[in-house]
């Protein structure tokens, strides 16, 4: 399977929404990825319900939520109200993820678990049946434009060969500092799905940009 391309909303121009929505949608991009932060899990805070509610509008590909939020459990139901494809939550602020995670399959979302950049892979060995998207943090969740952290290679593999072992098809998502000099390592270690947010809408050409992602 090719690889995926999901530019991230984060580092999008707000003042300008719908056409950030329209230039995906026109684009080679795969997935819309949206980062949802409350300020008490990760020290910022983004966007909520109401604002995925009007990219769905425009939206025509899928859209990738990701939970940086304490108890992500609470908003379950309304993130598919509003149009989550894939929800994802983090291993670090679920205290019953098997819980959490049947109660995202329930609501007809693909099931997603990000791990921050400290966290070791084997954790989600029990649990990893349960999971369609796991998300590597490649830089401390919170901010944007952060360099990309080397030792995500290591994790990649160590995860594929999880994955492989059991004979799954749970996809790896990479989410931080993904560039042009390091798209095709990741993907050679075993990645599906890129993140890039500033990489893409700080270029001259994102339409170009996220073309050159997919061709990585």
């Amino acid at each position: 399977m090719k690889h995926l391309i999901a530019p991230s909303l984060l580092a999008s121009d707000f003042a300008n929404l719908q056409s950030e929505c329209e230039m995906i949608n026109k684009s080679e991009a795969d997935w819309f990825h949206l980062d949802v932060m409350d300020g008490v899990f990760v020290p910022n805070i983004s966007f909520g319900i109401p604002v995925i509610d009007f990219i769905n509008k425009h939206a025509k590909k899928v859209l990738d939520v990701h939970l940086m939020i304490v108890q992500p459990e609470r908003y379950i139901k309304q993130f598919k109200e509003v149009g989550a494809d894939v929800l994802t939550v983090h291993y670090e602020a679920s205290t019953h993820l098997h819980r959490t995670l049947q109660s995202i399959a329930l609501e007809g979302m693909k099931r997603g678990v990000a791990l921050n950049p400290h966290t070791p892979v084997s954790l989600l060995e029990p649990v990893l049946e349960d999971i369609d998207v796991v998300c590597l943090m490649s830089v401390n969740p919170g901010f944007g434009g952060q360099n990309f952290i080397p030792n995500t290679y290591k994790k990649v593999e160590e995860l594929r060969k999880m994955i492989d072992a059991k004979g799954l098809s749970t996809l790896i998502e990479i989410d931080g500092g993904v560039t042009m000099d390091n798209a095709r390592s990741l993907v050679d270690a075993g990645a599906n799905v890129l993140v890039a947010g500033s990489f893409v809408f700080k270029s001259t050409d994102p339409i170009q940009t996220i073309q050159n992602l997919k061709n990585a």
